[in-house]
């Protein structure tokens, strides 16, 4: 049977393959494992933003034995990368507006190219929190996940700090910390790159404080969108530069010309940043009068869907590729997100491409993915990092944030989300009438529904994490919006080629607001 279900995997791998290299229809190749895999379970109708989500309505085949996780194997896995940081209190009181926050990961992707970072800012006030999504590989995101806390932090820093900073440096004083981190143990750094990293930093804040003023407080927006650009110009300069160092020298490349978007939040007090470039999003869960919640989008999706960045791609480009700039939703046909750090392939010329691989080590040369030339590629840059930036005044209303990675919004609408995270924080369930979806049910598949809800909700707290609940959600709701645990468990024990054809990585972070201190403020 293992062997069996090998071979199915293997053909499958083949005819994604085949599919990409002759665009045939992903539906047609699913329906030749008809009969083989049941597939008829894994999707609801939120699923279908995605080729490979267009799977519904496959017959379940008597000669396929499905194995279910227990309970406990469920947990373990959704549980395995939660964190959760609660703010200190002081004289039993919590005098910050963030109460504290909750992050989870969930891989699709082997290695998952999904990273976050969360830190107090020490030498400044407020906290950041940040979810950064990669593809072509991990190492731009892992990059991001590393550094561009920095940058924001050094960026906020007025005129004298950066002078204490720098003095340090000169008479080789140990420096004061600039961010306290609240990482996960899988939240790794690199240290072999960490020299390399504080040397391009420190030639930033050099260049701030030449370009700063004495008693001048930086702007929050005006330095999250310096920072969010001067990171990327490093990854790129640095890709150039190369390193003496073979590893670094690889690495460097890896993070160039692999990508990664990122969805920050910087919290001083009442005042809410958010920056985001790429197609993350930031959803405030906003508590009504009669308890309920309501959803408040504080980012704007940097993709196709959105008319007014397909509008701001094409006016950088002469009209003779208005047809080919943007083509089948994606940048010259490729790219999903409009905006992206790395990417070198779609900033670079075709020239410095070619000459920066052919010094490049011999494992890069290996790579397909480098080597590629987009199609139409006639006056890059194509891509930005530069960040859309969105102020918000928090009120006592704002319960929580939610910034997630696109995998967590493909999934579930972010009404949704909100009430599942509301209901989750307060213990309040607000009940609704049960939904069927135009489905026909039966009075006993109707009894099945109503104690399925009240099985639900005197589980609710088997969570502790936030971002964990809203994970089980994401990955195990049926099309009644309830958490299915049959479904739940064939997702989770999807094998690593077939799971990310269902769902991409998720990546959550869930900032709780003190209502009583930003109501004071």
């Amino acid at each position: 049977m293992a062997k069996n279900t090998e071979n199915i995997i293997r053909k499958k791998q083949n005819s994604l393959i085949k599919h990409r290299a002759e665009n045939q229809s992903p539906t047609d190749i699913l329906r030749s494992f008809e009969g083989k895999v049941n597939l008829s379970w894994l999707l609801p109708p939120s699923f279908e933003q995605r080729w490979w989500h267009q799977v519904r309505g496959y017959r379940t085949s008597p000669a396929w034995h499905t194995y279910y996780l227990t309970p406990p194997q469920v947990n373990s896995i959704l549980k395995a990368n939660e964190y959760s940081f609660k703010v200190p209190e002081f004289d039993g009181k919590n005098l910050s507006s963030v109460m504290g926050f909750d992050s989870n990961q969930l891989p699709a992707n082997a290695p998952i190219e999904d990273r976050r970072s969360a830190a107090t800012c020490l030498q400044t006030r407020g906290m950041l929190y940040g979810v950064f999504d990669g593809h072509a590989g991990c190492a731009c995101a892992q990059a991001l996940s590393e550094r561009l806390f920095y940058y924001i932090a050094v960026s906020l820093l007025p005129h004298e700090t950066l002078m204490e900073l720098e003095n340090a440096m000169e008479s080789g004083r140990a420096l004061h910390p600039i961010l306290q981190w609240h990482k996960h143990p899988n939240d790794y750094f690199s240290k072999e790159a960490s020299r390399l990293y504080f040397s391009s930093l420190r030639t930033y804040w050099q260049e701030l404080l030449d370009l700063s003023v004495p008693g001048e407080q930086p702007d929050v927006a005006e330095a999250l969108v310096t920072a969010f650009k001067r990171l990327d110009n490093d990854i790129s300069l640095e890709a150039q530069v190369g390193d003496p160092n073979a590893f670094l020298h690889y690495w460097v490349l890896r993070v160039a010309f692999s990508g990664a978007t990122a969805c920050v939040a910087h919290i001083d007090g009442n005042e809410l940043n958010v920056a985001n470039t790429g197609d993350g999003r930031a959803v405030l869960g906003v508590q009504e009068p009669d308890g309920s919640f309501s959803a408040l989008t504080l980012t704007n999706d940097h993709n196709a869907q959105n008319e007014s960045e397909v509008k701001r791609v094409r006016s950088e480009h002469p009209q003779s590729e208005a047809k080919t700039v943007v083509k089948q939703d994606r940048l010259l046909g490729l790219l999903m997100p409009f905006r992206a750090f790395g990417d070198v392939k779609f900033k670079w010329s075709i020239d410095l491409q070619r000459r920066v691989l052919e010094s490049g080590p011999d494992q890069l040369h290996e790579n397909e993915h480098a080597k590629f030339i987009p199609p139409n590629y006639h006056t890059p840059p194509y891509l930005t990092a530069e960040p859309e930036v969105t102020r918000h005044r928090l009120r006592p209303q704002d319960r929580f944030l939610v910034i997630g990675s696109d995998g967590l919004w493909e999934t579930l609408h972010r009404q949704e989300v909100v009430r599942i995270v509301g209901e989750h924080l307060t213990g309040v369930h607000q009940q609704q009438p049960v939904s069927v979806g135009g489905y026909k049910v039966t009075l006993g598949q109707m009894q099945g529904l109503l104690q399925e809800r009240k099985a639900r909700i005197s589980s609710t707290f088997e969570d502790q994490n936030a971002a964990t609940h809203l994970i089980r959600h994401a990955v195990g709701n049926n099309e009644f919006g309830l958490v299915d645990h049959e479904r739940l468990s064939k997702m989770l024990s999807l094998p690593e080629e077939l799971a990310r054809m269902y769902r991409d990585d998720i990546t959550i972070i869930i900032v709780q607001f003190n209502p009583h201190v930003i109501g004071g403020q």
